[in-house]
Order: structure tokens, then sequence, then C-alpha cells
């Protein structure tokens, strides 16, 4: 059996049916993972904001759907009722785009005259777009059911022709603006990495949008001056679209789930750096931290560190001060940065003391003492903790009587 392969207007054309559920599936998933940060900050406006445009955006996909444009033109009893439908989704989904940007740009707390006519004006022109497409499809004759090229088959019909040219208009004009706000932000200085990742990728979903309005009015134009190019509406703006609403999903998701992700990976990471001192605690109060199933990554970093802590109060009666001095005049002699050899210093006289411990009886100790700086760098304490050559050089350069220490305790 001979296989003949597919040129890419071929391959659209063949898959065209179930070529929208692709682009619609992917927004419904990045919906479903912002949802538990929109149901948990709901009162932020943005982070709704950016649930809303993925829900409109969804919806498009859904309504441009030929199974679903048939069953809507069958449960209306209109034909090509779905058409102004969808492009008044389409035009909604536009000014809402050109809300967000504004509103994200300028920040919650502008009110200015500027900001606010820009919003009304967004509003407005649009809301009167999607009326007017309304009024000129009631006023079109379109009989006949197109799932597929209603833009360039009745591209010439009265009314229906203004229709189609008014929704592509409204679809460039809000692509063009919004592009250049993006790209005018991204070259702002001082700008979040995850903010310009997230805005350049909104930049390349909006120039995807202008190919493909560029393709659709070509297609229309062709059919004005008798040409049939219909195959750059029907193969050539259904990937484009595709691929523009894709990407503008990521762009508006990687601010918010990026900052989200980053915090967990830092929470995370605190919790892993403290395992050394935990481990060394433990062998002051065997006990450690009693496991939770269901505890969150923030929880068991407070339980950790309150841990930690609540083992350091006690045992900071057993740490010699001027031993601690020593270390770190041991450690800055030996090279390291002031800050370094303040944790090293801090975690040789804390081995000292868990020694110390061990080696007397509990109620023994030189008595209270300040601690505030001890508590405050336990991170840092910790991080030393896994220097064990370090640890090792500057305890050689400070002698001690006692015998049989070790750098674990």
């Amino acid at each position: 059996m001979t296989t003949v392969a597919l040129t890419p207007v071929e391959f659209v054309n063949q898959f065209y049916p179930n070529f929208w559920w692709i682009p619609a599936g992917i927004l419904a998933a990045a919906l479903a993972i912002k949802l538990p940060s929109i149901i948990r900050l709901w009162k932020d406006p943005l982070l709704r904001a950016v649930g809303g445009l993925l829900l409109l955006a969804c919806a498009v996909f859904v309504f441009v759907a030929p199974s679903t444009i048939a069953r809507v033109n069958r449960l209306t009893g209109v034909a090509n009722f779905s058409g102004p439908w969808v492009y008044s989704l389409l035009t909604a989904f536009c000014a809402f785009c050109l809300l967000l940007i504004i509103t994200w740009r300028n920040g919650l707390a502008d009110r200015s005259d500027r900001t606010r006519r820009a919003m009304r004006g967004v509003v407005v022109v649009y809301s009167c777009v999607i009326a007017a497409m309304w009024v000129l499809f009631a006023l079109a004759d379109v009989p006949e059911e197109r799932l597929r090229d209603l833009d360039t088959y009745y591209a010439n019909t009265p009314y229906m022709r203004e229709m189609i040219v008014l929704y592509l208009l409204a679809h460039t004009v809000a692509a063009v603006v919004t592009n250049g706000l993006i790209w005018n932000w991204i070259r702002t200085d001082g700008l979040d990495s995850l903010l310009r990742w997230g805005l350049k990728f909104l930049g390349v979903g909006y120039a995807a949008q202008l190919f493909f309005d560029a393709a659709k009015l070509t297609a229309v134009a062709a059919r004005w001056a008798g040409r049939d190019l219909d195959w750059l509406s029907t193969a050539v703006a259904p990937p484009l679209a595709c691929l523009s609403a894709v990407l503008i999903a990521i762009g508006f998701i990687i601010p918010h789930a990026g900052q989200y992700l980053h915090g967990r990976w830092h929470v995370r990471l605190a919790h892993h750096e403290l395992r050394p001192l935990y481990q060394l605690m433990k062998t002051v109060d065997g006990d450690g931290v009693p496991f939770l199933l269901r505890a969150t990554p923030e929880l068991r970093l407070v339980r950790r560190e309150t841990f930690i802590r609540d083992c350091l109060l006690p045992l900071a009666r057993y740490i010699d001060e001027d031993r601690r001095e020593r270390y770190h005049d041991a450690a800055l002699a030996l090279g390291h940065p002031p800050g370094r050899a303040k944790a090293l210093a801090a975690t040789a006289a804390i081995l000292d003391a868990v020694d110390a411990r061990n080696r007397t009886k509990e109620d023994d100790g030189a008595g209270a003492r300040d601690t505030t700086d001890l508590l405050r760098e336990i991170g840092a304490v910790s991080r030393a903790l896994r220097r064990t050559e370090d640890l090792r050089a500057i305890r050689a350069r400070v002698p001690d009587p006692a015998d049989g220490r070790s750098l674990t305790g």
C-alpha cells in the first residue's frame, strides 16, 4: 500500500473537525491549574481576570468547532447563528485582553483619569462592535449553513460582508494596540524576570493573531476580487489561532504560576537546608518532629524551625562565647568572608555545646545567654554543618582540652 504524504493544507483540512479541541483542552487544563489559586485568592482582581480570560478563550474554541457550530445552529433554529455568536466571543476576548493589559501594567492602585478613560473607551467601543454585528446579521440573508468557510462564502453578501469586516478590523486593532503595549512594557527597566518572560509569550501570541487577521482579510479580499484563496481562511488561520491562544494563556499564567512555584521551591529548599542542624538537634532531643501525612511544605518548615529553636534555647547555656570568638577569628584567618566566618564559628560553638551537654549533667551550664543572633541564623548554621572540612580546620586552630570530641557531637 502506497502512503501519500499530506500537504500542510490537506493535513489541516483532514483534522479540521477535531482541530479546535486541542487548544480548548490546553486552555481548560491551564484554567484547572489556576483554579485552586483563584479560589484561594479570590479577592485578587488580577487573578480573577486571568481566570476569566482563560474561560473566555476556552469558550471561543469550544464554540468554533464545527460540531458545536452545527449544534448551536440547530438548537436556535437559525442558520449560521453561530457566526455572530463566535465573533462576539472573539471580540469580547480582544476587549478583555486590552482591559487586562491596561490594568496589569498601570496597577490596581492607578485610578487616573487617563486610565479610566482608556478602560471606558475599550468597553464602549467593543460593546458597540458586538451590538453592530448582531444588527448586521439580522439584516443579512444567509440561508445556507456554513461550518468552516462562513467568512469567505458570504464575503460578498450585503450586511454579512460588513459584519465580517467589522469583526476582523476590531480584532486587528485590538491585536495591534495590545502588541504595542506589551512590547513597550517589555523594554521597561527593572521588570521581574518571570513577568518579562510572560510578556514575551504574550507578545509572540498577539503577533500570531496579527498573522491570523492577515490570512483572514486576504482570503476575504480575494473573494471581492473574484479569486479563491479560501485555504488561507480555512487552513492557515486556524493553526495561527490555536498557537496564539496557547501562547497568550502561557503568557498570563507564567508570572502568577512562576511566583507560586518559586515560593514553593524556596520553602522546600529551606526545609532541606535545615536538615543537618535538625539531625544534630535530635541528638539533644531524640523525639524529633512527628510525621504528619497531610502537612503542607510551609507547615513542615515551620515545625522543623520550631523544633530546632526549642532545642537551641536550653543548649545555649553550654556555649562558650570566648571560644566562639576564637573560632570566628580562625575562620577569618583562613580566608572565609565575614558572613560565612560567623556561621562557621556559631556552628563550631554549637558542636562544642552538644559535646559539653553530653558530658555533664542536665542542670550544668553557664546560665542564660542572649540567643537572638543564633536563633535568627539557623539556616546559615545548618548550611555550615555541611562544610565539615572547614569546620575541622577552624576547630583545629582552637585547641580544646576536652577529649573525645567529634564533628557530629
